[in-house]
């Protein structure tokens, strides 16, 4: 059984952007007086969270068509002329 590594990294970057975007939206807005008032984290976190369910949605759907080849099966290489 192949686990394509979109899928758990989906879900790490997915995980990640929940977190730093809710402390961005929620966290104390004092802290971004050094940054010239730019919520960073609200940022990013909202980066991360698109990358994470982009890498989930591809690597799901890879899997749902047999894209990602089994233990079993037989990878052959591409051949290069005759």
């Amino acid at each position: 059984m192949g686990v394509d590594i979109r899928v758990p990294l989906g879900a790490m970057f997915t995980l990640l952007g929940i977190l730093l975007a809710g402390f961005g939206m929620f966290g104390n807005k004092a802290i971004y007086s050094q940054t010239l008032g730019i919520n960073v984290n609200l940022d990013w976190g909202i980066v991360l969270l698109i990358f994470g369910v982009l890498m989930l949605v591809l690597g799901l759907r890879s899997e749902e068509h047999g894209d990602v080849p089994t233990e079993g099966q037989d990878v052959e290489p591409p051949r290069i002329g005759h």
